[in-house]
């Protein structure tokens, strides 16, 4: 359970959770948590309650943490995001946003008024961040690193493949061109498959230059991949183009990808091109 006075940061911490694969929840009304979790939880779930919902009040958020803390039937923990009085106040100055307990007033007066009603839930958090001088990533990082699995499962690699006539990706981390290597287009007995089939992966794989490619590709991701896990990144995008990416980028891909699971890495594929042509086929055999 997530709160602590607005400003603080609970939106980003929220987001950090919900990449670490926790069912994410903002401004839960209490009245209604003891219906979610009455039922048993497919995965770790985290809650924002705090003084935005009507129902809202400190008595009753501290009864439903004394339940569900003592009942077996969870590993709760109350994490409260505390900030000063005067980052919250230069924060709301910069957005120019109005604070919920004051719409009408100055953002200082709900900011204060929020300070004060929040300090008994304060007293009782189990975990107490200071957010006070932390940037967003920061506090990514911060809540990555308390409640994020620590094993490499934690960052999400996807592998994708494409045709360079229809454009890169949009929202892709890294890109690399298989255009170089020898093109199973040009096989007719290859034409019509594609770089899932082995045939088509085998072809591409005797190309002298693709091994060479390959280790120097497949060192690159391993030596990064750490390092964005540790950067609280929680997915990398990594896209190979060929000409119509039906062949040499999906073999190239599914190699990678195949390696990258082998190891550990949580990694799910999508090959644009293949996704489009078994759309039209689809539609054809419709009309």
């Amino acid at each position: 359970m997530l709160t602590g006075p607005s400003g603080a940061g609970r939106s980003t911490a929220l987001r950090a959770l919900e990449d670490a694969g926790f069912e994410a929840i903002d401004n839960m009304p209490i009245s209604l948590v003891p219906r979610l979790v009455a039922d048993r939880l497919e995965r770790p779930l985290a809650l924002v309650l705090d003084p935005r919902n009507r129902d809202f009040s400190v008595d009753a958020l501290l009864s439903l943490v004394a339940e569900l803390s003592g009942s077996p039937r969870f590993d709760f923990d109350l994490v409260y995001l505390d900030c000063p009085v005067p980052d919250l106040i230069r924060r709301y100055s910069e957005t120019r946003r109005r604070h919920p307990l004051s719409p009408e007033g100055t953002a200082q007066t709900g900011i204060e008024l929020e300070s004060r009603l929040l300090q008994p839930v304060r007293l009782r958090a189990d975990v107490l961040i200071p957010t006070g001088g932390m940037t967003p990533h920061d506090l990514r990082a911060r809540m990555t690193e308390i409640f994020a699995s620590q094993d490499q499962g934690s960052l999400q690699v996807q592998i994708e493949s494409f045709s360079y006539r229809r454009g890169i990706p949009a929202g892709v981390d890294l890109v690399f061109d298989c255009r170089f290597l020898n093109n199973p287009h040009w096989q007719p007995e290859l034409r019509a498959l594609d770089g899932r089939d082995s045939a088509v992966a085998d072809y591409v794989a005797a190309d002298p230059r693709f091994a060479d490619f390959f280790a120097r590709v497949h060192g690159l991701i391993e030596s990064l991949l750490p390092e964005y896990s540790q950067e609280a990144k929680s997915q990398l995008t990594i896209a190979f183009g060929c000409t119509g990416g039906q062949h040499r980028s999906v073999a190239t891909g599914e190699k990678l990808a195949n390696a990258l699971a082998q190891v550990g890495w949580r990694v799910s594929k999508r090959h644009r091109e293949l996704e489009r042509m078994a759309a039209q086929a689809a539609w054809t055999g419709k009309t």
